[in-house]
């Protein structure tokens, strides 16, 4: 072979010939992506991974090639890692690792802050049908509005569960990508739906919660959603199987693994193959606007929704409860309650809402859950 063969088949390896303008682009969104989570502190430990998923599946595509769809038998390995997604074995053991890191004592010893966390789902089914009037079916709509709980293995979930696994891409990146902006979203609505006066509600101490409470809690959960919405099982089942480690206090190699090192290579395996979905030619297009705005909708219209309750909540109980907790009923933990927090300190420095707003927070975890599995309920998925 001449050295001008050889340089020819070379320059023909190499990826600049065979990108699009497309892939271009989204090498850019990953970049962008990239910016964001290392300069602006956005979710760095999902913004990253997931844009450098997106930045290699569009400069190598194989990256993400089927095992059906290669000569030799053999997948990409960021497809190896989709199939985990696929079999919701990722979003599940991120939701044990999240029970492993929460306190559900606040939600215990204000039970009246579950209706806090259900009403910020209002923007999820607000979603749906706006979904439904720009055109996606039902099954699509359903996928797309889960969004609106600002909790992306919810989103990867029910997306796999109902085989719209097409959508997955968009809907991931905007599920993650709205969990990182909460500061930036939620702040505005809740300001412009309170009082001064009702942002500088301090709210009294929450009773102490017995370690029997704590130990009870997530068995009753898993015992009572699971039992009424059995599909619900892998994510709200591993959520208080987490937490049951935390709480039972003898598993402390569980719970120390659970909360830390697998969660972070499951971050690492989720966020990359996330990440990898996002290939110019399932993203480019009028389908991602449509989601990504019919994202900002089911979040903007569940915070709105979580801030009116704690509104009535407010009146009803004569200024004893803070609006501004309904705000964390997105289930964003812990950052939607550290958001309530900080909008509540810009009028008094001393008002300490962090722990009223962790209630809320954690209902719209198990909120968003049973959200999920109502949709696969009515389309007959289990």
């Amino acid at each position: 072979m001449d050295l001008a063969s050889t340089f020819s088949n070379l320059v023909g390896q190499t990826a600049f010939l065979g990108l699009t303008v497309g892939n271009y682009i989204m090498i850019l969104v990953a970049f962008l992506f990239l910016w964001l989570a290392i300069k602006k502190g956005f979710e760095p430990l999902l913004l990253i991974p997931i844009s450098f998923g997106m930045l290699l599946v569009n400069i190598y595509p194989d990256i993400m090639l089927s095992a059906e769809e290669s000569a030799n038998g053999t997948g990409g390995m960021l497809w190896y890692f989709f199939k985990l997604d696929e079999w919701t074995i990722l979003p599940s053991l991120i939701f044990m690792g999240v029970g492993a890191q929460t306190d559900f004592g606040p939600l215990i010893a204000n039970p009246k802050t579950f209706l806090l966390g259900a009403a910020a789902q209002f923007g999820i089914y607000m979603a749906y049908f706006v979904a439904i009037f720009l055109g996606f079916t039902g099954r699509q709509a359903a996928a797309i509005s889960i969004i609106g709980g600002a909790d992306g293995p919810t989103s990867i979930f029910l997306a796999n569960k109902l085989g719209e696994s097409g959508l997955l891409g968009p809907i991931a990146v905007a599920a993650y990508s709205y969990m990182a902006l909460v500061p930036v979203i939620q702040p505005p609505i809740m300001r412009a739906m309170t009082t001064k006066e009702e942002r500088m509600i301090h709210m009294d101490n929450l009773r102490p919660v017995s370690k029997l409470e704590k130990i009870l809690f997530p068995i009753v959960i898993t015992v009572v959603v699971c039992m009424v919405l059995p599909s619900t099982a892998p994510l709200v089942g591993m959520l208080m199987l987490g937490n049951l480690f935390k709480e039972s206090g003898v598993v402390k190699q569980l719970t120390e693994t659970a909360a830390n090192a697998m969660m972070y290579i499951v971050v690492i395996l989720l966020g990359t193959s996330v990440g990898a979905t996002t290939s110019a030619e399932a993203f480019l297009n009028a389908d991602t606007l449509k989601i990504v705005f019919l994202g900002l909708i089911a979040f903007a219209f569940g915070t709105a929704a979580g801030v009116l309750l704690g509104k009535i909540m407010c009146k009803l109980t004569h200024g004893k409860i803070n609006p501004l907790i309904g705000s964390a009923g997105v289930s964003a933990v812990p950052m939607a309650a550290r958001v309530s927090q900080k909008v509540a300190t810009e009028d008094d420095p001393t008002n300490f809402i962090l722990m009223h707003a962790m209630g809320p927070n954690v209902a719209g975890v198990i909120g968003t859950a049973v959200a999920a599995g109502t949709f696969m309920a009515v389309f007959g998925v289990k």
